[in-house]
């Protein structure tokens, strides 16, 4: 079966997959070839610029790289991102496979194999020292998946349902919440802010809890114009997927904000996600505020 080079909007799609080493990048690459794309593992960065010159590739493009790349350092890579961002022929993401230190260290004590960055020392100084180098990073990715309960089989089925380039394949739909202050997710193709609803942060029993204990989500509903603000948003995404489907794209990001990141807009977020989940739409959650308290607690 033949494969278009290009997306329908004319740009040649690039996928680049990192994460600390043990969490799946080999898995996702070998997935990604096996999908139809041409994989590239650890390439040096000073080649990608001559990588990505002259007419499209016949398939879309995916490239593996971690802190073993001969190139590496965080500062390259995130000035790698934003160059690859800001070109107008690009489809570009980034995928973040993350996974916890223990499951980490579980990985390399079965494969008997040294952390890169451990050397003869404790692998958890490694895993350390690499999680904090590619923390900017993590923070940069359009899609963070967590491997710390996927098997290969079931990292490869993700992938392919995230990224396939078969015909027929539905819109995957990411909903991410965030706190504005910390700024505006850069995947985020839509933005609802929900500052405006009430603010749990000022119940005292509330505040030490999450937009995913239903005494939060309970809270947030009963504001007066929470009902309104959630049919309308409902109906908005439901009625603009397709036409996005029918643009060609194969990932959408929808982001809400509001002030800490950890009440309103985890709690509209979750709501939301039941939606267009109900609808037909292959959806996944991100909370990325709770994702680094949990990072920091860890």
């Amino acid at each position: 079966m033949g494969v278009e080079p290009k997306t329908t909007d004319g740009k040649q799609r690039l996928v680049l997959v990192t994460g600390p080493s043990g969490a799946g990048r080999a898995t996702a690459i070998h997935a990604l070839e096996d999908s139809g794309y041409e994989a590239i593992d650890n390439m040096p960065l000073s080649l990608l610029p001559r990588l990505l010159q002259g007419p499209a590739y016949p398939r879309p493009l995916a490239l593996g790289l971690d802190v073993r790349n001969r190139e590496f350092s965080t500062r390259a890579l995130l000035e790698t991102i934003e160059d690859l961002t800001r070109r107008t022929d690009l489809q570009f993401e980034v995928v973040y496979l993350d996974c916890s230190d223990d499951v980490l260290l579980r990985r390399f004590s079965e494969t008997r194999r040294r952390h890169p960055l451990a050397g003869a020392e404790d692998p958890l100084r490694g895993i350390a020292r690499e999680k904090q180098a590619l923390d900017p990073v993590r923070d940069r990715a359009d899609i963070l998946i967590d491997s710390s309960d996927l098997s290969p089989h079931d990292m490869r089925a993700e992938i392919t349902r995230l990224f396939s380039i078969e015909e027929g394949l539905r819109l995957a739909v990411s909903l991410h919440s965030f706190s504005y202050k910390r700024g505006l997710p850069r995947s985020a193709d839509m933005v609802f802010d929900c500052r405006f609803l009430q603010n749990p942060h000022w119940q005292p029993e509330l505040r030490a809890l999450t937009g995913c204990d239903p005494r939060v989500a309970q809270y947030v509903s009963e504001d007066p114009r929470y009902a309104a603000f959630l049919e309308q948003v409902g109906a908005l995404c439901t009625s603009l997927l397709p036409a996005y489907t029918e643009e060609g794209k194969s990932h959408f990001t929808i982001a809400f904000g509001c002030s800490g990141g950890r009440h309103r807009s985890v709690a509209v977020t979750e709501v939301i996600a039941q939606t267009l989940a109900l609808a037909g739409w292959q959806v996944s959650c991100r909370h990325r505020e709770l994702e680094r308290e949990l990072g920091q607690n860890q």
